[in-house]
């Protein structure tokens, strides 16, 4: 396509939203009028769906739950008054309790401020904080944050190794029904940790979690700092814009109003029902079209900006546990799904790129574009050009490459990265996600294969108890065929060797 034609359909299929700083370019993703107008009776069948969403609809029907995290950046959207008191009273209690921090007012056992947070999750209880943590945090914030988000011990004593001194360091565990087993066992951890530097742990801690939870009842028991609600309507991928974001933000000092404000607006404006206007909308619409509406190709983000790194591990997480269904709403096996990596620009174009231009074409790209390179001044490295210049160049120079060799692709482009853009960006993908999901007839809001997985780790675990109990009594057994049967598990003789193995080498 020459460049008089590109021209034309950018023009002809750019979405600019000023009021948000955004815009959203789909004219080298290869749609038509005639897809858009095809699909368009579907996109506002979603727009129906996504409205009684909000407006409390029951939408995870596993757990009978409603799904509720656009209410969290806009507290009047909850269909109930108890309910809008219950949102805006959290988002104070934290920003008091963060100020109590920062001057002071709680400090630490020795009575020193705080100065670190340790935050112990998993899945979105760590993957949204990190982000945000890692996206807008710079040097001298008013405390370095440090995630424990696995259950490798080697991993652990690594984060324990970087704080160093643990006297300053607050503690917070983020489990909704406090029995998730990574981190229950990195709460484990940190209090050995504590308890072997002499300090008390339950002085330096605090919780988010569900009311009556197992963390909520051992937090009361032991006299925890403070504990914040960890609500059932709203899903760990979508929680940002609840306690579990907004708490280590606002502690680590970023700007949680701004956002919640970019969230806000990023809302408004992906709720009109105007497809052409309404970026979540036309990029629903471009996942449909890339991968005909079944996962066909994977969604590769290319954010051209080192603030984004974590962006597309965040999203892999937020896409693919939503649209990952084996089953759609009518109980069809569908074994739909959408798969999401990423690294960012222009490191890419030293990695993969070569494979994304000349290799297999099982993909489509997503480029983000930041326009402020910096604050402040750059540097020339030549003539007239500095380093956000080749930054650039590289942006579009990939996008031309791709586009020569018939490759999809879109751009997401801002004004400058900061708390209202980060806002903005991660309700534009929720939004997404869940109109996709109304297209492709999926319910975005339940993880059935997660708790799956989550029942087959406990009896492995069970398994391992139940090995251990019999190599007490007989240490003459040592195949795992004869162990297999002796416990009552023939079919199990694969996982009693991995078992054993283990057993020699840990």
């Amino acid at each position: 396509m020459d460049s008089a034609s590109l021209w034309k359909r950018y023009q002809q299929y750019l979405c600019h939203c000023p009021e948000l700083g955004l815009w959203l370019d789909v004219s080298r993703m290869g749609v038509d009028d005639s897809f858009l107008q095809q699909l368009e009776p579907a996109m506002q069948q979603a727009f129906i769906e996504m409205q009684a969403l909000e407006a409390g609809a029951i939408a995870n029907q596993d757990e009978k739950r409603m799904v509720g995290h656009y209410w969290l950046r806009d507290a009047a959207l909850a269909p109930s008054r108890e309910l809008q008191q219950e949102i805006e009273q959290t988002v104070q209690t934290i920003e008091r309790f963060a100020a109590d921090i920062h001057n002071g007012t709680i400090c630490s056992p020795a009575g020193s401020p705080f100065r670190k947070l340790l935050l112990v999750g998993i899945g979105g209880s760590a993957l949204g904080p990190q982000f945000v943590a890692d996206a807008l945090g710079r040097p001298g914030d008013k405390m370095a944050p440090y995630f424990l988000d696995n259950t490798d011990p080697d991993g652990m004593d690594r984060v324990f190794q970087q704080i160093g001194e643990l006297a300053e360091c607050l503690v917070l565990v983020i489990s909704k029904s406090g029995s998730t087993k990574e981190t229950r066992n990195g709460m484990l951890e940190a209090q050995a940790a504590w308890r072997k530097a002499g300090l008390d742990f339950n002085r330096q801690a605090v919780a988010v979690t569900g009311a009556g939870s197992e963390l909520d009842r051992l937090t009361v028991a032991e006299g925890w700092l403070a504990r914040f609600p960890m609500w059932d309507w709203v899903g760990g991928r979508t929680s940002i814009m609840s306690a579990v974001g907004l708490l280590p933000a606002a502690l680590q000092g970023l700007d949680i109003q701004g956002l919640m404000e970019g969230a806000r607006l990023c809302d408004q404006a992906t709720r009109i029902t105007t497809t052409r206007s309404n970026p979540a909308a036309l990029m629903a619409l471009m996942w449909h079209h890339a991968t005909n509406g079944c996962g066909a190709k994977d969604l590769v983000m290319l954010p051209y900006k080192d603030r984004l790194l974590l962006f597309s591990r965040y999203l892999q997480q937020l896409i693919m546990e939503s649209i990952g269904k084996q089953f759609d709403r009518n109980g069809r096996q569908v074994h739909q799904g959408l798969t999401v990596y990423g690294n960012k620009g222009s490191t890419d174009q030293h990695a993969y790129v070569q494979q994304l231009r000349e290799g297999v074409h099982n993909f489509f790209v997503t480029f983000i574009e930041v326009l402020q390179d910096r604050q402040g001044e750059s540097l020339e490295v030549e003539p007239g050009i500095t380093s956000g210049d080749f930054l650039f160049g590289f942006l579009y120079g990939t996008r031309q490459a791709l586009t020569e060799q018939g490759r999809a692709s879109m751009t997401i482009t801002v004004e400058r990265l900061d708390a209202r853009t980060v806002g903005t960006l991660i309700a534009l993908f929720e939004r997404t996600v869940g109109l996709y999901a109304s297209l492709i007839n999926i319910n975005a809001y339940h993880q059935p294969g997660v708790e799956a997985g989550k029942k087959a780790a406990g009896a492995v675990i069970e398994l391992q108890r139940q090995l251990h109990a019999l190599l007490q009594t007989r240490p003459d057994m040592s195949s795992p065929d004869e162990l297999a049967t002796a416990l009552g598990v023939p079919e199990q003789a694969e996982t009693i060797n991995a078992l054993l193995r283990r057993i020699t080498h840990r």
